[in-house]
C-alpha cells in the first residue's frame, strides 16, 4: 500500500500522518502510531478491549518469522478484507484502534524526574544489599641488598 492510498482510506476518519516504518508505513493520529501498513496486510492496534472482535472476524495478530521462531505481536491485528470497502466502518475500527493505542501509551512507565528519581533510588537500594567489594592488596616491594644498605 502506497502512501496516497492510505491517506484515501482514512479520509472518514481524519487527517494521519504516515511515515515510513520496517518494510513498510506507521500510521499516526494525534502523535500516537495506531496502525501499520506492511507487505503482509494493515494491521491496528489492539487490546483487551478490541481484541475479540478481530477474533469475531477471523483477524490474526502480526507475526513475523526469525530464523529461529515465529514471533507473534498480540498488540497488532490484521485488519478485516471486507473494511477496504467500507470507509464508515473502517473509520470506526481506526478509532477503537486509536483509543487502544492511547490506553497503551497511559499504561507505560512515566518518563520525567519523579521517575528517573524512583530509579536511581532503586538502584542505590540493590547497591546496598550487595556485599562490598575486597581491597585489592598491593604487592610488597622488595628492597634490594645495596638500597637497604642506604636506609
Amino acid at each position: 500500500m502506497d502512501r496516497e492510498f492510505l491517506i484515501d482510506l482514512f479520509a472518514d476518519f481524519g487527517p494521519v500522518a504516515i511515515r515510513k516504518m520496517f518494510s513498510g508505513h506507521g500510521i499516526s493520529a494525534d502523535g500516537v502510531n495506531f496502525a501499520l501498513s506492511l507487505r503482509a496486510g494493515l494491521f491496528f492496534r489492539a487490546d483487551e478491549v478490541t481484541i475479540p472482535d478481530y477474533q469475531a472476524e477471523g483477524s490474526k495478530p502480526f507475526q513475523y518469522s526469525t530464523r529461529a521462531k515465529t514471533v507473534v505481536v498480540n498488540s497488532y491485528w490484521e485488519l478485516p478484507a471486507r473494511l477496504f470497502d467500507d470507509s464508515a466502518e473502517l473509520a470506526q475500527w481506526a478509532r477503537a484502534a486509536l483509543a487502544a493505542a492511547q490506553r497503551a501509551k497511559v499504561k507505560k512507565r512515566p518518563k520525567g524526574k519523579k521517575a528517573a528519581a524512583k530509579r536511581a533510588a532503586a538502584k542505590k537500594a540493590v547497591a546496598r544489599k550487595r556485599p562490598a567489594k575486597k581491597a585489592a592488596k598491593k604487592p610488597l616491594r622488595r628492597v634490594g641488598k645495596a638500597k637497604r644498605a642506604h636506609r
